[in-house]
């Protein structure tokens, strides 16, 4: 039987419902949560991206917030904006869309907002929080990869878990995310030797390594729950995974697609990482 697939806008629209109810008590109170997004140069993609975010956030009623910056843009100017909006009671969040021109250190922009508004995760102290189990905000797609599983009733307690890909945007913060749920996990990564007899042992194959048809049917258990992060563009235009989705989907148990799986609830878990730092700063205010 084919799997099932796990539709990432479904449950992005039912987890965005929720939130829309969160925010409009916070409003009823005077409280509209804000987010701030800084674009630095015309990078097309990033534009979309932006354009994207600032259109789910008024989907469910949050403030956004757009600074644009040239390419050419002094480093401190940025910082300097970013220092205005850590002290700022109506940003609740704080995003710098990636990539940024060569002249940028991308650790110390990270390093300067302030981890109480780092809705996107990526801030030392999140980071570090993940090891522990305390971080404040959880990165988006993990976090959104962990509420897809959970949507679907998906167990993850002692669980053979294999990440393939070791960002740190995805690949180490998931392995993370799944040993909190006290999965078995193995990470691999581009000079793992023989992905395929890792892979085989999986009874959740998460994929983020940006490269597409990387995984096929042999490399699969069958039944086993594959989740494929990867985004590619063909050189005709097509969106793919990592995943060669359907071959790969006659062996899982559940399978999620690209486009429409991953992608929805990154956005998704950025407006929720929002709207809970909302919440957090005006807990005294808040009803409980």
């Amino acid at each position: 039987m084919p799997a099932k697939i796990i539709d990432g806008i479904a449950v992005s629209r039912d987890i965005r419902k929720d939130l829309k109810v969160r925010v409009a008590a916070m409003s009823e109170r005077g409280i509209i949560p804000g987010l701030a997004v800084i674009i630095v140069g015309n990078d097309p993609v990033s534009a979309v991206y932006v354009r994207n975010k600032i259109r789910a956030c008024a989907e469910v009623g949050i403030h956004s917030l757009r600074y644009d910056f040239a390419a050419d843009v002094s480093p401190q100017a940025v910082l300097d904006l970013i220092a205005q909006l850590n002290d700022r009671g109506d940003v609740n969040g704080i995003l710098v869309q990636l990539p940024l021109p060569p002249q940028f250190a991308i650790s110390e922009i990270l390093r300067t907002i302030s981890a109480d508004k780092d809705v996107d995760g990526f801030h030392l102290y999140n980071v570090g929080g993940l090891v522990v189990g305390n971080t404040v905000f959880p990165p988006c797609t993990p976090y959104g990869v962990l509420k897809m599983l959970e949507h679907e009733n998906i167990v993850l307690e002692g669980q053979n878990v294999v990440v393939v890909g070791a960002s740190n945007i995805v690949g180490k913060p998931m392995a993370l995310m799944l040993m909190q749920r006290d999965a078995t996990v193995c990470i691999c990564h581009a000079k793992t030797r023989d992905l395929a007899q890792f892979t085989i042992l999986a009874d959740i194959l998460v994929v983020a390594a940006g490269k597409p048809k990387l995984i096929v049917p042999q490399m699969v258990k069958t039944g086993a729950v594959v989740i494929d992060v990867g985004i590619n563009r063909l050189s005709n235009g097509k969106l793919v995974g990592d995943v060669d989705f359907p071959g790969v989907a006659e062996k899982a148990s559940f399978i999620t697609p690209v486009p429409g799986g991953v992608g929805p609830m990154t956005v998704t878990m950025l407006l929720s990482n929002t709207v809970a730092s909302a919440e957090r700063a005006n807990a005294k205010t808040l009803p409980q």
